[in-house]
């Protein structure tokens, strides 16, 4: 066995909120700069961005991270990290945590729901943390999008700044701007993900190729990974353009898209697909073992605490 031992005690409803906000950050920490160089990817050729600074150009993954290293300093790869980080604990805590609880509620309790409940529950999951979490998504975009090159004027100096900002400027509507294209990414990305995980997870254990522990859990993560990458990634790119354009730009995420496919090709929904499958695949993984991991380890204090009282 690898890893901690899976507890015949199902962890509570808090462990799993608890577990998942951690672990997330923990992958958030590990990839975010590859999230800040699909933000990059994603945005190029945006013709705001493009006036920015016309002489940068972002040609691959590593390429973007190498330019934005030697063009702003390691540190621009970290941009809106602590938005990412408050991001993290408000969504994936409630898309991730909430995910069993849920499933179980639609089956009423019953096991082996069907991939429709499966579906249902990650849609309903994924919706209720967008619409929680979206202005730390809003702000941690921003700030990845944003410059720090001489001569180039920032958008935003600091998080709280930024959150003020964008309220005096936008309202709550700028709060809270892309919800409709985020709540559809994070319903596929949500539904993919965890169900995705969860079926590859079952027919592992049932099929006996391996038992629950580390390698099973990072198989289904990365399978899971790719999965989400294939099928979100032109919400994705829809909902990064729109969530940093500037006022007026775009009169509303179709209009987005509607410009990116006119103007672009339809290749432009698929740009910075290579960073969005290792920073997914490589989130996924992280994110999934630290889970399953922090679950267990907190049942096992959990149950200590409790002989110990």
């Amino acid at each position: 066995m690898v890893g901690l031992k899976p507890s015949d005690v199902p962890p509570p409803l808090e462990v799993k909120v608890l577990s998942a906000g951690i672990a997330a950050c923990i992958a958030d920490l590990v990839t975010f700069p590859l999230d800040t160089a699909k933000v990059r990817l994603q945005i190029q050729g945006e013709k705001a961005a493009a006036e920015v600074v016309k002489s940068i150009k972002y040609r691959g993954v590593f390429g973007t991270i190498s330019t934005m290293v030697r063009t702003e300093g390691p540190r621009s790869l970290y941009n809106g990290l602590v938005a990412g980080l408050q991001r993290q604990m408000a969504f994936a805590s409630i898309r991730i945590g909430l995910y069993d609880n849920v499933k179980h509620f639609y089956t009423g309790n019953k096991n082996n729901p069907g991939v429709g409940v499966r579906i249902l529950a990650g849609c309903t999951t994924g919706a209720m943390a967008v619409s929680i979490a979206q202005p730390t998504d809003v702000v941690k975009v921003r700030f990845q999008a944003q410059m720090n090159l001489k001569g180039v004027q920032r958008r935003y100096n600091g998080t709280l700044q930024a959150y003020r900002q964008i309220f005096l400027q936008e309202g709550l509507r700028g709060l809270w701007k892309g919800t409709l294209p985020n709540i559809t990414r994070n319903a596929l990305v949500n539904c993919t993900e965890l169900v995705t995980y969860d079926l590859i997870k079952e027919a592992i254990l049932t099929h006996r190729l391996m038992t629950d522990n580390l390698p099973c859990h990072f198989a289904s993560a990365f399978g899971a990974g790719f999965c989400t990458t294939v099928i979100a990634s032109p919400v994705d790119v829809v909902k990064t353009r729109y969530m940093n354009s500037p006022p007026g730009q775009y009169t509303s995420a179709v209009n987005c898209a509607w410009t990116m496919l006119t103007k672009e090709g339809p290749t432009a929904f698929y740009k910075g697909f290579v960073p969005s499958f290792l920073r997914l695949g490589s989130w996924n993984v992280v994110m999934f073992v630290s889970f399953e991991q922090l679950k267990r380890a907190m049942v096992v204090s959990r149950q200590s605490v409790e002989i110990t009282a």
